[in-house]
């Protein structure tokens, strides 16, 4: 599994690298920005990431704006809805109204509330059906 980790608090990006290497590669992204740019990247190297770690609230670039700028990346590249990124919303923000929107606006599959457990993001990946 290729996993980019969107976090701009060091802790926290160290912590989901830390439980998710286990299952394979890491590529990390300190904001929106940076996340916009390795997605496109490994895209076009044909090497597209499988999960997608991403904190909401970062500067420069937002998790709501920089998830749909990587859905216009993978619709501009037709790849079909069953292969495009799985993608785990994360943030301080117990939020209905961010949860609708990673959900239903950009397509989100799962969201976490931080501070990240362990075994509820590794539940949330089985449910995803990314790992045993």
């Amino acid at each position: 599994m290729k996993t980019l980790i969107v976090e701009d608090e060091s802790t926290s990006r160290r912590l989901l690298q830390a439980i998710l290497s286990r299952y394979g590669a890491c590529d990390l992204a300190q904001d929106g920005e940076e996340a916009v740019e390795a997605f496109k990247s490994a895209s076009e190297r044909g090497a597209p990431y499988d999960l997608i770690c991403m904190d909401i609230m970062m500067p420069k670039m937002d998790g709501h704006e920089a998830l749909a700028k990587m859905r216009d990346i993978e619709k501009g590249r037709d790849v079909p809805a069953q292969k495009s990124a799985k993608v785990i919303m994360t943030t301080a923000l117990d939020d209905p109204r961010n949860i609708v929107k990673a959900f239903y606006g950009e397509g989100a599959g799962s969201y976490l509330v931080k501070p990240i457990e362990k075994q509820k993001l590794l539940e949330e990946l089985q449910c995803m059906g990314l790992i045993e």
